[in-house]
């Protein structure tokens, strides 16, 4: 079992560190979010509890507690635990602890072995560990902030059980927040006074992780004015002073969340990149998800210029990757391109008045059968029931095109998509009237 730090006459004091270092959980239930992984009945919470935990892979996004729970573990096991970094050591100081790891094994004694940042670990170093993992001299724990399936070694990983961290709640945050001001390790020693709303925008900013949250909370009371009272007052405008976030720190989920990206859209929309490249910058810097900006230029992509040029719905998917692969603020730039691309390109909402006139129709006529001559016929029953009877492969015939009728009888001839003139749809325009000329001469006259 790992050894308790021994303090000395020349150890600094426990409230020198930082606060998130003194409010590091150092139990189960002192441990924030990951319900999933640890609530009551939960799978790791099991294993951790019966002292049988496997070689494993904690894979989430930064201050989502993989040390913390790592530490947990130590502290709860019969193992020696060792803390390495992936950072710092090479197949020498690897080679070294394997050493130590099989000594304590000829004496009965399993080693919990914790690298951080695993991923950082070229492939040779990775390999170091396989035999020792295989022969169960180790208990190999890896925390990586990168996608295991393409950073960790196929054979490694086989071995280990990888468990997901999720980003915690702004709930989640926010109880950690406020145990930081009342527990004595973290500001309980102390009268401090902070607002549930202040709470909360902390909480937002952190954007999920508990370290930026502790440390912003930590910044804001040091320097916070100490009352003559004693009390130490944190109000809005230090904290604005304290994020670099002014008034910007708004709710995800409230109003003013929805004004702003409506304004980006309805700038979009008029083809004013300047406003909408503002309006972007608003919800970035407030700390909104990017991925979640991404996904509206998507959906804008194709409802505001669809088919008038193509590439916009490319730029707007390339910039959802980007965003993915790299996140803030480094994939700030990649929306700005996207949303500039939109904001200057030609105008449709074809697509999106087809599909909504189709959707008014498909619910009012849900029992509307597929036409038999459209339906496959895989078997002989289905044949015999005239499924696919007269069906044409349009690529047989001279045009490409069959004359048959792919709607159902009662919506026959309907006209959803309407092309416009703008940019490239143009094209797609005089395409779809080219068809509809040949179907109106081809296809076969009613009655």
């Amino acid at each position: 079992m790992a050894a308790p730090e021994q303090q000395t006459l020349f150890s600094p004091s426990p409230l020198s560190q930082p606060l998130a270092s003194r409010m590091r959980p150092r139990t189960l239930a002192e441990f924030c979010g990951q319900q999933q992984l640890v609530g009551p009945g939960r799978v790791l919470r099991s294993l951790i509890d019966a002292d049988t935990v496997p070689s494993m892979i904690f894979w989430g996004p930064p201050g989502v507690g993989k040390t913390t729970l790592a530490r947990i573990i130590a502290r709860q096991t019969k193992a020696e635990f060792i803390d390495f970094s992936a950072v710092t050591s090479g197949i020498k100081e690897i080679k070294a602890v394997m050493q130590r790891a099989e000594d304590a094994r000829a004496f009965g004694q399993k080693t919990i072995l914790f690298v951080d940042e695993i991923h950082r670990f070229n492939r040779t170093q990775q390999d170091a560990f396989l035999p020792y993992v295989e022969k169960g001299s180790i208990v190999l724990i890896g925390a990586t902030t990168e996608n295991p399936s393409f950073e960790i070694n196929a054979a490694l990983l086989s071995r280990c059980k990888v468990f997901v961290l999720q980003a915690l709640s702004p709930e989640e945050l926010a109880g950690l927040l406020r145990r930081a001001v009342t527990d004595k390790r973290g500001f309980g020693m102390q009268k401090v006074d902070i607002a549930d709303e202040l709470i909360g925008m902390i909480a937002r900013f952190a954007n999920g992780d508990a370290r930026t949250a502790l440390n912003t909370l930590e910044m804001a009371v040091l320097n916070a004015p100490r009352g003559e009272d004693g009390v130490i007052r944190v109000d809005k405008a230090l904290l604005e002073q304290c994020t670099s976030r002014k008034s910007l720190l708004y709710d995800k989920s409230g109003e003013e969340h929805y004004n702003l990206i409506s304004a980006l859209h309805k700038s979009m929309r008029n083809s004013d990149p300047d406003a909408a490249v503002y309006w972007l910058a608003r919800m970035l810097e407030a700390g909104e998800d990017p991925l979640y900006v991404a996904r509206r230029l998507i959906r804008f992509a194709s409802e505001d210029v669809g088919l008038a040029d193509p590439r916009a719905l490319e730029q707007c998917v390339a910039a959802y990757q980007a965003c993915h692969f790299l996140g803030m603020p480094e994939c700030a730039l990649a929306l700005t391109q996207a949303v500039v691309y939109l904001s200057l390109a030609p105008r449709s909402n074809a697509l999106y008045r087809a599909y909504e006139h189709a959707k008014k129709d498909a619910l009012t006529m849900l029992d509307e059968p597929v036409p038999l001559v459209i339906r496959n016929a895989p078997t002989k029953l289905m044949a015999d029931l005239h499924y696919g009877e007269g069906y044409v492969y349009a690529h047989d015939t001279e045009d490409k095109i069959a004359a048959m009728e792919c709607l159902p009888p009662s919506l026959a001839g309907t006209r959803y998509y309407r092309p416009t003139e703008a940019g490239a749809e143009v094209r797609f325009k005089q395409k779809y009237e080219a068809v509809a000329a040949w179907r109106k001469e081809h296809m076969p006259k009613k009655g």
